[in-house]
């Protein structure tokens, strides 16, 4: 497995990588958004790890230019702030996740190992998911709504997905955190709320009837009806 790692803090970026090496991981280091740029032009990585304050292009700058390049890899942003408006900025651009330093190796570890395992591990059935106008393409990984394209990221694509599948069953905060991010990554119920609100936005925003309902106490489903 090959990981990008951009982290303009050397002492942190030596540590990192010596760390992955040692799980068995490829590390290739950038301590700039422009170095960052032509080393994922030119070969494929299964995590990026991005921290948001870098010389060049800055995180989410490079996290945009991957989605847009058709990149799904996984996306970890790493950075030394906490506040919702960054996580909201990170999520938007198309990360999957954001730990804020300092962190422990072992979490960020954990989160890097869930999160290529369900990028490769998505579920290959040729059929596809159909609530009204909206249809979700499994094989493909895409979404549209009255035939018009929607672009989700690889998370916001595995909650529409669950939800779907639940066929109008509501699915709880715990066990969307569970199946996307899995039991050994902390997070929490916030994270779930943000990915919905994400997913209202681009799937219910512009279109009728809304799709994405909240059964209060019990959690998220996909519905036409009222």
């Amino acid at each position: 497995m090959k990981i990008l790692l951009v982290e303009d803090d050397v002492h942190l970026s030596n540590d990192l990588k010596h760390q992955l090496n040692s799980e068995g991981f490829e590390v290739d280091t950038a301590f700039d958004g422009m170095i960052a740029e032509r080393l994922f032009q030119r070969n494929n990585y299964d995590c990026f790890l991005f921290d948001v304050n870098i010389p060049g292009k800055n995180g989410f700058e490079l996290v945009k230019q991957i989605r847009n390049l058709k990149i799904t890899s996984p996306v970890i942003m790493i950075t030394a702030f906490g506040e919702i408006d960054d996580k909201l900025t990170g999520f938007e651009s198309g990360a999957d996740d954001y730990i804020t330093k300092p962190f422990f190796f072992k979490e960020l570890l954990a989160r890097i190992r869930v999160f290529i395992k369900r990028s490769s591990h998505y579920n290959q059935t040729d059929s596809n998911l159909k609530i009204a106008d909206l249809i979700i393409d499994i094989p493909s990984k895409t979404v549209s709504r009255s035939n018009l394209p929607i672009k989700l990221t690889a998370r916001e694509f595995e909650l529409l997905k669950i939800m779907a599948e639940s066929k109008g069953n509501p699915v709880s905060k715990k066990e969307l955190l569970q199946n996307v991010w899995g039991a050994s990554v902390d997070a929490n119920t916030n994270t779930i709320e943000v990915f919905i609100n994400l997913l209202r936005n681009k799937i219910d925003k512009n279109f009728e009837p809304k799709l994405i309902k909240t059964r209060v106490g019990f959690g998220y489903y996909l519905s036409e009806n009222e």
